[in-house]
C-alpha cells in the first residue's frame, strides 16, 4: 500500500511542476524573442516483483523458489525542462531600436540532429558576456544601445554600442550607421548546440564559453530586420490545453492519495482493534 502512496505523491510533484512551467509559459507569451520551456514526463525504473515460497520436494527437504509476480512502476519524475528554439513570429513597431533576427539558413548538427540558434550578444552588469533573441533595444543616458533590462549590446568584436542618437540604420547584414557617420556591426552568436546554453532571466542564455561569430560561420545564413521584434514562441490554445491536462492529472493522482489515506486509517483504528 504505502508503495501506492508513494507512487501517486510522485505522480502530484511532477504535474505541479509542470503546471508551474507552462505558467511561466503563458505569462510570457507576449515576451519579445521569449523561447517557450518543454519538458517531458519519465517513469522510474521498474520493478520485477516476485513472490517467495517454499515447495517440498520428494526428499522432504524444503526449498525456497521464486513466482513471478509482474513489473511494478514507482511513479515519474519531471525531465529537466529544455527551450523550444524555433522561431517566433515577426511583428513590425517601426522603432528604429528594434531588431529581429531572421533564421535563413542554420546547419543541422550531425551529433544531436537538431538545428544550431543564432542570438544577440549583450553584456550583463557584471561584465559576462550574455545572449539573448530579444531585441527590444534601447537607448541609455550616455547613447550606448542597450537591452530593456539594462545589458549592454556588443557589436562583432566585442565592445559596446554608442551611438550620437536613435537615428540609425542597421542594414540586413548587421552593419549599423549613426546619424554622425558612426559604425558598427551587431554582435550575434551561433550556437550548433542551443540546448547546451543555460536559461536565465530577462530573456538571456549563457554559454560555456564564447559562442562562434554568426557571420563567420560556414552555412550559418540570417537577416536582421530593424523596425520589427521577434514574438513569443508559446502557442498559447496548446498551453492551456496541456495545463488543463496536468491539473486533471493532479485532480486524479489526489484522490488516489486520499483513498490510500483512508485505507491507512481504517487499517489503524479499525483492523488492529483489539475487540
Amino acid at each position: 500500500m504505502l508503495r501506492g502512496f508513494y507512487t501517486a505523491a510522485s505522480g502530484m510533484l511532477a504535474q505541479q511542476r509542470k503546471t508551474e512551467m507552462l505558467a511561466n509559459n503563458m505569462a510570457n507569451v507576449n515576451t519579445p524573442g521569449f523561447k517557450a520551456d518543454q519538458t517531458s514526463l519519465r517513469a522510474f525504473p521498474e520493478m520485477l516483483l516476485k513472490q517467495m515460497a517454499e515447495q517440498p520436494f520428494p526428499s522432504q527437504n524444503r526449498q525456497s523458489s521464486f513466482k513471478t509476480i509482474g513489473a511494478l512502476n514507482t511513479g515519474v519524475y519531471l525531465q529537466e525542462t529544455m527551450p523550444l528554439f524555433q522561431q517566433g513570429s515577426l511583428k513590425e513597431t517601426t522603432l528604429n531600436t528594434d531588431v529581429a533576427l531572421l533564421d535563413i539558413n542554420l546547419p543541422i548538427n550531425p551529433d544531436t540532429g537538431r538545428a544550431g540558434s543564432v542570438f544577440f550578444t549583450v553584456k550583463n552588469a557584471n561584465g559576462e558576456t550574455r545572449y539573448t533573441r530579444n531585441g527590444n533595444f534601447t537607448l541609455d543616458s550616455e547613447g550606448y544601445l542597450t537591452t530593456g533590462s539594462g545589458q549592454y549590446v556588443l557589436d562583432d568584436q566585442g565592445n559596446q554600442i554608442q551611438l550620437s542618437s536613435d537615428q540609425f540604420q542597421i542594414s540586413e547584414d548587421g552593419n549599423i550607421t549613426g546619424a554622425n557617420g558612426e559604425t558598427a556591426r551587431l554582435g550575434v552568436g551561433y550556437s550548433d548546440d542551443p540546448m547546451s546554453l543555460v536559461k536565465e532571466g530577462d530573456g538571456l542564455f549563457r554559454a560555456d564559453g564564447e559562442l562562434a561569430n554568426a557571420y563567420n560561420t560556414a552555412g550559418v545564413s540570417i537577416k536582421l530586420q530593424q523596425g520589427f521584434l521577434e514574438q513569443s514562441n508559446v502557442d498559447s490554445a496548446q498551453t492551456m490545453t496541456e495545463m488543463m491536462t496536468a491539473y486533471r492529472a493532479f485532480e486524479a493522482n489526489q484522490k488516489i492519495l486520499q483513498a490510500y489515506d483512508t485505507s491507512l486509517q481504517k487499517t489503524v483504528n479499525e483492523v488492529g482493534r483489539i475487540g
